[in-house]
């Protein structure tokens, strides 16, 4: 009677050990909520089960990848991968850069959207730091299949799982249970400024850490679970002081947590870390480990509390069932929200299919990115819909439309006296084409312009556009000194004002790529002095150079940034016929020249590369080769000769300043560079580039010019090294440049943004 009420009892033991659920919360903690990687891999390893999970933030993120059906180990992968990189950050892979749709690049830090409200016209400022469209559709990527094995139902998944996000409008918090999985879990981890918030059932929504940043009362309410165990990685915000403004903000933004578990209801484990941050996902090793071995210092308390096992073996078997489910992404059908035209949604839609009826998705990724790159558009949100009927997935695109009319400010500071501002605006819209009208102001000592033209964009099968410009530039070239900072400047010795207007129409050749058929009037007119002993009182001669251009070129650009890039590449071959007009008028320290006028026809064949190879995480090497053919005769003087002649410019600086040493009519060039990346967007760069013309513009008796017979007879040296740094609104650079020529060879400068001027006529 003793052993069968003691088999009696075993067995009672043993059913309530078997029928123990366990759930795991994860909290939110940005780049330390990789940690949770680590505690699932303990517990697996151990045998513990997870039978539901639930999380906030970065906890959503790992939470709802392990119930999609990803081991741990794939997590690593994938938070290690340039993938993760790319959506963690916002910037566009170089594989999907769509060069064609890109506008010309201007010198802008910032652009505000102006739109007209209760009569009145306001300023939009950006509302996210960084863009939406990689993180999106790397959701929907992940999670699309998901969604067609659970039927949007979060309960059956791999794991039961919900997630926790915060309604902005009445600020409390919202329990994501069903629905898009990809769209909850980005809801989940919006963090303010940082991401741009999503509406789901009509609620605009931001990071669950708002409200609730550990939801174990959740997961006890939700799930009903026997044990739970919590994984913290985040505590409350200090208390601030008068002079912590962040702090500050944190306080008034977050409201506080309860971390703490019952240790009646569960176990809670507190990984700690004193040198993470919020955005250091390149130190997973580090982190993932720590929340391991958090787990197996206490493993023996949690084989205390849980004595249900769940061996390694059937979790795989059960995950791999899971998976096998998911069916292959292919997409057929799309729709477009957000736009009312009819005909703006068909240009949409012909954009992205062509004339395809089921798309794959390495080809709508592609797609998709082109139109991320249109500049009509202001966000594309991917969101796919499983139709079990013929298998495959509708596309629903949530689309909101730039507004019309967008303002940019920008510019350089620097050292030295080339500093400009920047002001454009643009008005865009469109329907079955899109419609572009830009106009921009350059402002400052050394180049000022002005820029009226337009774009058309035609969404064919073979996309193609029309664009026409009206320019007015001008460059004033000064003498500089070897002052490393602030140098005082004699007045301009150089003055280049042309003038053009520019017709082109261009055709995409691949992502990266494109060919162009271009037209173009200009008149540039030159005022130097081929004397050197220059006084106040004399007059500079003058070349007047009218011409017609007709143009043949091949653009390729899949750089990652507008200056100092660190990766893509950068191709052009272009051909050029030029007609053109040459009158010279002397000035009066050379009142013995005379005036005269020629006609010039000539040809130039210009090919330029330029790319980046990385070797490592921390170096890479960049290599540049460049050369010009042109039968294009001597000007009137030396001067206009060389002030007519191709520069080699490779360097931001080297843009800035007049060096007879770097033009020919004919030349090879070519350079190498090499990159240290001290950090994400800090790096060293050192490069060294040798110029050789083939044959070198001489001056003669009475200032005329001459082609040298000797052929490659000369050598220079052109080098820059010095620290980069790319901030969200331009590149901070410290830099020593270095040129081979008879006066300075060495300048120091300090510079924030671009340098970059508007097009000339050819």
């Amino acid at each position: 009677m003793k052993q069968l009420l003691s088999l009696l009892i075993l067995l009672l033991l043993f059913s309530e050990a078997s029928a123990q659920k366990v759930a795991l919360v994860l909290s939110g903690g940005g780049a330390k909520g990789l940690a949770h990687i680590g505690v699932i891999k303990a517990l697996e390893e151990n045998q513990i089960p997870i039978d539901y999970i639930a999380g906030t933030s970065m906890g959503a993120i790992v939470g709802g990848l392990y119930a999609a059906g990803f081991s741990t180990d794939e997590m690593e992968v994938l938070f290690k991968s340039e993938q993760f990189k790319f959506w963690a950050t916002g910037k566009i892979q170089e594989e999907y850069r769509y060069f064609f749709r890109k506008l010309e690049d201007s010198p802008s830090w910032l652009s505000l959207d102006l739109e007209r409200r209760e009569d009145k016209l306001k300023l939009l400022l950006p509302t996210n730091l960084i863009p939406e469209e990689q993180m999106d559709f790397a959701f929907m990527e992940l999670f699309a299949s998901t969604n067609a094995v659970c039927q949007y139902d979060f309960d059956q998944l791999f794991v039961p799982f919900f997630c926790i996000a915060t309604d902005v409008y009445n600020n409390k918090e919202v329990e994501l249970r069903s629905g898009d999985l990809g769209e909850a879990i980005r809801a989940s981890m919006t963090f303010p400024f940082y991401f741009k918030p999503i509406v789901i059932d009509g609620a605009l929504v931001f990071d669950g850490g708002i409200v609730n940043n550990f939801p174990v009362k959740n997961a006890l309410e939700a799930f009903k679970p026997d044990v739970i165990i919590g994984h913290k990685v985040a505590n409350n915000a200090r208390k601030p002081d008068e002079d912590d403004v962040m702090a500050q903000l944190e306080n008034l933004i977050m409201q506080k947590t309860d971390y703490e578990i019952n240790p009646e209801k569960g176990i809670l484990l507190e990984t700690s870390f004193n040198n993470i941050n919020l955005l250091d996902f390149n130190k997973i090793d580090i982190i993932q480990k720590a929340g391991y071995d958090k787990t197996q210092s206490v493993i023996d308390s949690i084989k205390s509390r849980i004595e249900r096992r769940v061996p390694l073996h059937e979790v795989q078997k059960k995950r791999q069932a899971f998976n096998a489910q998911k069916p292959e992404l292919l997409f057929q059908n799309v729709q477009v929200e957000g736009v009312p035209d009819p005909m703006q949604r068909k240009y949409i839609i012909q954009s992205l299919k062509h004339r395809s009826n089921i798309i794959p998705l390495d080809e709508l990724k592609k797609e998709y990115f082109k139109l991320v790159a249109d500049p009509q558009l202001r966000s594309i949100r991917p969101i796919s819909i499983y139709n079990p009927e013929n298998g495959y997935f509708d596309l629903h695109l949530k689309v909101n439309q730039e507004k019309p009319v967008e303002i940019k400010f920008g510019g350089n500071v620097s050292t030295k006296p080339i500093n400009q501002g920047f002001l454009s605006l643009d008005y865009r819209f469109f329907n079955n084409r899109a419609y572009t009208l830009s106009s921009n102001i350059y402002f400052g000592r050394f180049y000022s312009s002005i820029n009226l033209g337009g774009r058309i964009d035609f969404p064919t099968k073979l996309p193609f556009y029309l664009s026409g410009a009206l320019t007015f530039n001008r460059w004033d070239y000064y003498s500089t000194s070897n002052e490393f900072f602030f140098e005082d400047v004699l007045p301009p010795y150089i003055i280049k004002d042309e003038n053009n207007v520019r017709l082109e129409m261009g055709f995409p050749l691949g992502t990266k790529g494109k060919l162009m058929l271009g037209t173009s009037y200009s008149a540039a007119s030159d005022d130097y002095y081929l004397n050197e002993q220059v006084k106040k009182t004399d007059n500079a001669d003058n070349t007047l150079f009218e011409a017609f251009a007709a143009s043949l070129r091949f653009e390729e650009n899949s750089f990652n940034y507008r200056q100092f890039p660190t990766e893509g590449i950068s191709t052009f071959l272009g051909f050029t016929l030029i007609d053109g007009n040459e009158d010279f008028t002397p000035g009066s320290i050379t009142a013995e020249q005379v005036e005269s006028h020629r006609q010039h026809q000539y040809y130039s064949l210009k090919g330029n590369f330029d790319k980046y190879f990385k070797i490592n995480n921390q170096f890479t090497v960049g290599l540049l080769g460049e050369a010009v053919y042109s039968n294009k005769k001597t000007f009137s003087n030396y001067r206009s000769t060389v002030l007519n002649a191709p520069g080699f410019t490779p360097t931001p600086y080297s843009q800035t300043i007049f060096t007879d040493n770097f033009r020919a009519t004919k030349y090879v060039a070519s350079g190498l560079k090499t990159i240290v990346h001290l950090s994400d967007q800090l790096h060293f760069r050192a490069e060294g580039y040798a110029f050789i013309p083939m044959r070198n513009i001489l001056m003669k008796d009475d200032y005329l010019a001459d082609y040298n017979e000797k052929t490659f007879s000369s050598f220079n040296f052109m080098g820059l090294g010095g620290l980069v740094y790319h901030t969200g609104m331009g590149p901070v650079s410290l830099t020593l440049n270095y040129f081979e020529s008879k006066d300075t060879n060495l300048f120091m400068v300090f510079s924030f943004g671009y340098i970059l001027f508007n097009k000339r006529g050819y």
